[in-house]
């Protein structure tokens, strides 16, 4: 039997897999299903069933309308001036939609037989009627969601983008009427043969047109072009957040480029139908390779889109008929009862086959980590404001989020032993009068680097000195406590801005200390950009205690790097943002990036993540000797920085990257993503690897495999920027100061080439700046 085909395995229980909820559509049903139709259905498998609004009754009073308005608009003697017909309202014998207990389990699903794109205006002003009677009529009776057929030719075809634009004009019209209503657009993923509705729209049926506008036979298929509708669709709409697709899944899945761009948008549903499936050896329905990991990609999301299985059973007509045979059986009357023998082979209703399938496949994920249920999934695509650790002192549940990650510490661990290694093998000499290798742990937090820089000197077998310094009044006390408990006493607690400290004292009085100097330098001020928390800044101010000329920095090194990318929900959540906060759209979000599409290519001299800028440690003394010149108004001329209002101190950090990205298929992108790669220790002989950080997505499993203590960074866009197939996207991106703060200022420009020498701007974005968001020192 079908139930049995795809086993779960006993152990199915053990592991926590995300779970898929599988709907059922029947693209023939006038009629609302009664409520025992409805648990049966429910009962072959399935969570939830589309219902229709509206039935045949209605279609034909609509018909019979539609055709006298063409009759009288034909006679007319000036058809501009022709009144547009009315539809009139819903009667009982229109619908079997009544509000009750289940209606808030049903999917309403538009007429498919609306012409919202026709040409004529009749129709096209008739099926906007409808739909607005069948939206006000659902959202009336409960409904939470319906779908609404999508447009069944795309812009891209000659002459046709004035249907598309009066199909989202209507979608943006209905948005208002159905006010608790979510609306789902229901398109193919592609123009494959067979994936349209099969039902004649209403300008076939009344004025004898050709109303299936699917791809004709032979001819060359767009692939993005389904995409497009959707873009037009949505960006009339302004990304409402009550606006989701529901994608038809073709039996041939396209390339990867298709496949993300979807992945990117805010699918509500993936439909299959018959069509969609092959079927095995063993005569059941069955997915490819490709649609089964495209599925498990999806279910992976925190909000996984719901699976819709289209025209592949049960049949009501069948249930019904099994229904009646089985109360027969079960509820016999006294004679029949007494008459018939005792029977133990009862009938039960199947369940169906392809939702059985899906069932399979679901079973056949990976379990999620406890990683993932604890921290990752919940952070998915979840904008956070970037932090201020220099004008704020943070509390101890975020320095916990930090410590939760041990792959970043025990890259710091490696680091410091090998630069203790290092040190001993070499002979330098250190700056404690007992021959110990002086550390100073900048930024200690709570801590958690102060005990890796002890386990890496046990390890080593090297002595060390360690000095922790915090400026948080309140992470000082915890300090203190985890020198009393756990440290044994063997760290010296300062409590004071890095920037400030005179170095660890190694004689003098209590009035008049001498002050030493460090040796290794060991901070974790990173932020998701590298130096959006500063720590140029940081490390600059704390610099004059490193020893010359031995004295190491860890990290060593950090480097910026970007890439365009495609991302609506986030662009749609800063936009609900936006009203309340003017600088939404211009604050540098960190966020653990998901539901993205990367939108350019991997080509030579152009990848798809290119390096913006570098940060190295510590400064030539040179360098430092010119910011102190600025600082103290040495500089000839008074000096008045790159920015007004500032002398310069700081212009050394500033930094100006101009890139070019390759982008091979059209689309759009919401604003550019940002991540870092840091050297934390470069061994001194050159045949051992560096100890390294990475957050880039294709260097993180090589560098810091599992690390997740960064999220990448978000610099969004005031307006999406769509651009043509085979541009160029030349983001220009500065990183400004003034001495007293630091901030980002971020365009881009979309290019397309018209001849082997020339190209033409089809785009720009408007000149970004988190000015007013801006990193305080």
């Amino acid at each position: 039997m079908a139930q049995n085909t795809y086993e779960h395995g006993d152990d199915a229980n053990e592991d926590i897999r995300p779970y898929c909820y599988i709907g059922q559509h029947d693209s023939a049903r006038s009629e609302t299903l009664s409520d025992l139709q409805y648990g049966q259905v429910l009962n072959a498998g399935f969570s939830f069933v589309t219902t229709p609004v509206t039935n045949e009754h209605f279609r034909q009073r609509v018909t019979e309308l539609a055709s006298r308005s063409i009759s009288e608009l034909d006679k007319s003697e000036i058809p501009s001036c022709h009144p547009d017909p009315i539809v009139p309202p819903l009667t009982t014998e229109d619908t079997s939609l009544f509000p009750s207990p289940t209606t808030g389990g049903l999917i309403a699903y538009s007429s498919p037989w609306l012409d919202l794109c026709s040409g004529n205006a009749a129709v096209s002003s008739i099926s906007r009627q409808v739909l607005n009677l069948e939206i006000a009529y659902a959202n009336f009776c409960g409904v939470r969601t319906i779908v609404i057929p999508g447009p069944r030719q795309d812009s891209i075809k000659a002459g046709n983008h004035q249907g598309v634009a009066q199909y989202a004009r209507a979608i943006q019209e209905a948005l208002v009427i159905g006010t608790r209503l979510n609306f789902v657009i229901h398109l193919p993923m592609y123009r494959e043969p067979g994936l349209e509705e099969q039902t004649d729209v209403l300008s076939t049926t009344v004025l004898g047109e050709n109303g299936d506008r699917s791809q004709p036979q032979g001819e060359e298929i767009d692939i993005f072009s389904s995409w497009d509708t959707w873009h037009t669709i949505r960006s009339v709409c302004e990304y409402d957040s009550r606006l989701f697709a529901a994608v038809r899944m073709p039996r041939m899945l396209p390339g990867n480029e298709v496949q993300t761009r979807w992945f990117s948008e805010p699918v509500q549903y993936l439909t299959f139908g018959p069509k969609s499936f092959q079927t095995n050896k063993a005569g059941y329905p069955s997915l490819t390779k490709r649609h089964q990991d495209m599925i498990m990609t999806y279910m992976r999301l925190k909000i996984a889109p719901y699976f819709m299985l289209y025209d592949v059973g049960p049949e009501v007509k069948a249930i019904e008929e099994q229904i009646e045979q089985l109360a027969a059986e079960e509820f016999p009357t006294l004679s029949q009862a007494a008459q018939q023998p005792k029977k133990h082979n009862h009938k039960t209703i199947e369940l169906n086959r392809y939702a059985s399938y899906l069932r399979y496949v679901e079973s056949q994920q990976q379990p999620v980590s406890a990683l993932e249920q604890a921290t990752l999934t919940n952070f998915q695509d979840w904008l956070q404001s970037p932090l201020q650790p220099l004008s704020d002192n943070l509390e101890s549940v975020t320095y916990e989020v930090f410590e939760g990650d041990p792959v970043k510490y025990n890259q710091y661990e490696l680091a410091i032993g090998k630069a203790l290694a290092d040190w001993s093998h070499q002979r330098k000499p250190t700056s404690s009068p007992t021959g110990a290798v002086v550390i100073a742990v900048a930024g200690s937090g709570r801590g958690p680097l102060v005990t890796r820089a002890l386990r890496a000197s046990e390890n080593t077998g090297v002595p060390v000195q360690v000095w922790a310094v915090e400026k948080n009044p309140n992470a000082y006390v915890y300090l203190l406590r985890q020198n009393q408990m756990v440290w044994g006493g063997r760290v010296t607690v300062v409590k004071t801005d890095m920037r400030a400290w005179k170095g660890p004292i190694v004689g003098g009085t209590a009035d008049q200390p001498e002050h030493g100097q460090v040796d290794i330098l060991v901070s974790e001020l990173l932020g998701s950009f590298g130096d959006n928390e500063l720590s140029p800044e940081c490390l600059d101010g704390i610099q004059h205690v490193l020893a010359k000329p031995h004295g190491i920095s860890i990290p060593e090194s950090y480097t910026a790097h970007l890439s365009p990318i495609s991302t609506p929900r986030l662009h749609a959540d800063i936009s609900r943002r936006s009203p309340m906060d003017p600088n939404a759209f211009e604050t540098p979000w960190v966020v653990r990036l998901f539901q993205l599409d990367f939108v350019a290519q991997r080509v030579p001299s152009h990848e798809r993540f290119q390096q913006a800028w570098e940060f190295v440690h510590p400064l030539p003394q040179s360098t430092m000797d010119r910011i102190e010149a600025r600082r103290s108004g040495g500089v000839v001329g008074g000096g008045g920085g790159s920015m007004a209002g500032g002398v310069g101190a700081n212009d050394h950090n500033s930094r100006h990257c101009h890139l070019t990205f390759v982008c091979r298929d059209r689309g759009v992108i919401h604003g550019l993503a940002g991540y870092f790669e840091s050297v934390l220790y470069r061994p001194h002989a050159s045949n051992k690897e560096l100890v390294e950080l990475s957050t880039l997505p294709d260097a993180i499993d090589k560098k810091s495999k599992d690390m997740i203590s960064w999220f990448p960074i978000f610099f969004p866009l005031k307006q999406p920027l769509y651009f043509p197939p085979d541009s160029e996207l030349e983001v220009s991106m500065w990183r400004q100061t003034d001495d007293t703060k630091v901030w980002y200022e971020w365009t881009v420009e979309a290019f397309m080439w018209v001849s082997e020498a020339q190209r033409v701007k089809v785009g720009a974005s408007e000149m970004c700046s988190s000015r007013q968001v801006a990193c305080l020192m």
